[in-house]
């Protein structure tokens, strides 16, 4: 039974990974398609995803209607064996709907297209409750830079060596909400439902840089390995 309960108004960082810790995104298809669905189902409508992809690109999905949204995504990032999204529910049970969809219908996708059956991931999902205003704005630090540990394993314990080219890499990984912030261009996220921490781009890339510049920052989240 779920510790917590998931109140609209109040802001959630949500989150999974494989069971017994196995890769989940073997091909950028996959990313792609995790994406996809982080759109398509979050929305009164159900929309089939299988029907809507079948031969649609990334670029014109995110003009399906799917009815009124369940929740307001305020980040995400996709990781080889797991996921991180913040989230705030928009209606009552929003984001148990919203989250009982989306990892159903990518275990289906996974386990069909690779051949298998049983669980892909580690039970429902976890959620910790972002109740103070410090937490919730280090969870976009969190999220955005979790991609940082591909490309350099020791930042956060040393401290980064070359900032310009960490950056770089965290700034152009695809499978975040991090170009969403940067072209203000926001279609998986809606940020009008969450504190205005970045008013502009420029805002949140200071910030990039002050995150990677200061590894110590108060009020991390709980974490378990990867």
């Amino acid at each position: 039974m779920r510790r917590i309960t998931l109140s609209e108004g109040e802001y959630y960082h949500i989150y999974n990974r494989g069971v017994d810790k196995r890769t989940i995104f073997t091909s950028e298809t996959e990313y792609k398609r995790f994406v996809a669905y982080l759109y398509l189902l979050n929305g009164s409508s159900y929309v089939r995803p299988d029907v809507v992809l079948r031969g649609n690109s990334k670029n014109n999905f995110f003009s399906i209607k799917r009815g009124d949204p369940l929740i307001a995504i305020g980040a995400y990032c996709l990781m080889p064996n797991h996921f991180h999204i913040l989230a705030t529910p928009l209606i009552e049970g929003g984001i148990a709907k919203f989250m009982q969809r989306l990892q159903t219908a990518y275990t289906m996708y996974f386990n069909e297209k690779h051949k298998r059956s049983g669980s892909l991931l580690q039970g429902t999902y976890k959620a910790q409750h972002a109740d103070k205003d410090n937490y919730l704005k280090y969870l976009y630090s969190y999220i955005h830079l979790n991609p940082a540990k591909l490309f350099d394993k020791e930042w956060k314990n040393r401290g980064v060596r070359d900032l310009k080219k960490l950056k770089q890499r965290i700034v152009t990984y695809q499978y975040s909400s991090i170009n969403e912030y940067f072209s203000s261009e926001h279609n998986v996220t809606n940020s009008t439902h969450f504190p205005k921490y970045f008013e502009t781009a420029a805002d949140f890339d200071s910030q990039i840089s002050f995150w990677l510049s200061n590894k110590d920052i108060e009020s991390k989240p709980k974490k378990w390995k990867v």
